[in-house]
């Protein structure tokens, strides 16, 4: 029993210190996919910028977080469509997002083997926007800021990354976010004291939010105790 209890603890710890962990920045783009602007979804106009870390808990699995800011922003002359271009509304919001989620690797990902290089991966989970509380006053106008206001959104990430030597990995994703309010860019505002505010759109659907770009990321390995396992 004594023998038993050693071998499970030093698994335990060999396990503990198998863990490789990653630090690292994004750099890309963002844009909204709601009821001013441009209609399409991948569409990156302006710049993002953030940080992010990893904790790799196997070949296929990580938990992620990862704190983002951009300035959000659409304007109606972008617009394919002919009613959006004569309303020709036009608004930015600046959004901070910080998110924890969960990240599968399609292959196995092993920071200490370089049989498998590179994989595709999907990432999702839970965030936290904070954002201006925006509205119009006018038609052919930019929108005005009221303040500030936080929401739940949800991340839904594809990528792909690769091994950069011993400690770097090189990745590049589209991740689209389901935000819990309709005015990330002023088409449903809540009331505004002493304003001629209006509410257009669809206002059965909530706004989404995109972040496109690349990251990179130092790993901090720790090779596995292998002879835990024989």
């Amino acid at each position: 029993m004594r023998a038993l209890l050693i071998a499970i603890l030093l698994c335990a710890a060999c396990a503990v210190h198998a863990q490789t962990y990653e630090l690292g920045v994004f750099l890309g783009g963002s844009n909204t996919i709601g009821d001013v602007g441009s209609e399409r979804y991948i569409n990156p106009n302006e710049l993002a910028v953030g940080g992010i870390g990893k904790w790799n808990l196997s070949d296929r699995y990580s938990y992620r977080v990862s704190v983002i800011y951009s300035e959000l922003s659409g304007d109606d002359a972008d617009a394919s469509s002919t009613a959006r271009n004569q309303r020709n509304y036009r608004f930015t919001n600046k959004a901070l997002e910080v998110s924890l989620g969960m990240e599968f690797n399609f292959v196995e990902f092993n920071l200490h083997d370089f049989r498998h290089p590179f994989t595709p991966y999907l990432h999702g989970g839970v965030s936290v926007l904070m954002h201006d509380n925006l509205y119009y006053n006018a038609p052919g106008t930019a929108a005005l800021a009221d303040g500030r206001k936080s929401t739940v959104a949800f991340p839904m990430t594809v990528g792909v990354k690769g091994k950069v030597g011993q400690h770097f990995v090189l990745g590049a994703e589209v991740g689209a976010r389901y935000a819990l309010t309709d005015n990330l860019d002023g088409s449903n505002p809540g009331d505004q004291a002493g304003s001629n505010f209006e509410r257009f759109g669809n206002l059965y659907s909530d706004d989404w939010y995109v972040f496109t770009g690349v990251t990179l990321t130092y790993t901090f390995i720790r090779k596995p105790c292998y002879s835990c396992y024989e």
